[in-house]
């Protein structure tokens, strides 16, 4: 038997509790709960966001011997086929690192690429390969790119809160990420930075170089 959760019963990340159900919906199977917590991990490469919560998990399948098949549908049928690529690639990767799944499938919906992006992704032939040369290089310093702006969009989030409670410039250029406020903001900036292989301790520069992990020139002493 094969459980189906559609679109309208995925909700917002973190809804999911013990009891297997996530606000009026009809009890999940460990596994389905399981494949959504992973899909919850990835991202729009550009909003930075789960891609459960941006409404684009069209519907999670799970049968019972451990196959699992997610539907995918972006926003746009126009939608940068590098974009896609991305979060269809990473879809699969989170499902299939599933314990219970044995199996994965992940289908994109209703995208003019769709078909070479759906084919790449099921044989692992990677973005260039898959659209036979049309592009330049991988996704791997698209995703770098990514996690950088992210990495700058997640440091100012920090220090316009400090900066409007009276916190000087020079101050700031100082402050660690262990001197700001615990936020979640700051978990996610931390998140950012490891997955750039960057510091995030708490003795961890507040500001710095999102391509080389060093304080901003005049910052350092």
């Amino acid at each position: 038997m094969t459980e189906v959760v559609p679109a309208a019963m995925l909700g917002p990340p973190g809804r999911v509790d013990g009891s297997g159900r996530s606000g009026g919906s009809p009890p999940r199977s460990r596994a389905a709960s399981e494949v959504l917590a992973a899909l919850e991990t990835v991202r729009d490469p550009e909003l930075d966001e789960p891609i459960t919560s941006l409404g684009f998990v069209a519907s999670a399948a799970v049968s019972a011997e451990g196959d699992a098949q997610v539907r995918l549908r972006l926003p746009t049928y126009f939608c940068a086929p590098n974009f896609a690529f991305l979060m269809v690639a990473d879809a699969y990767d989170a499902v299939s690192a599933t314990p219970g799944v044995r199996t994965t499938e992940v289908v994109l919906e209703d995208h003019f690429a769709a078909d070479a992006i759906n084919g790449g992704v099921s044989a692992r032939a990677g973005f260039a390969r898959s659209f036979d040369g049309e592009a330049v290089g991988d996704l791997d310093e698209l995703r770098a790119d990514f996690l950088r702006k992210a990495v700058l969009a997640g440091t100012d989030q920090i220090c316009r809160p400090l900066r409007a409670a009276g916190t000087d410039p020079a101050e700031l250029a100082g402050f660690t990420l262990g001197q700001a406020p615990p936020t979640t903001a700051l978990a996610r900036l931390r998140e950012r930075r490891r997955e750039l292989g960057l510091s995030a301790g708490d003795d961890a520069p507040l500001l710095i170089d999102p391509a080389t992990g060093a304080p901003p020139p005049g910052d350092a002493e």
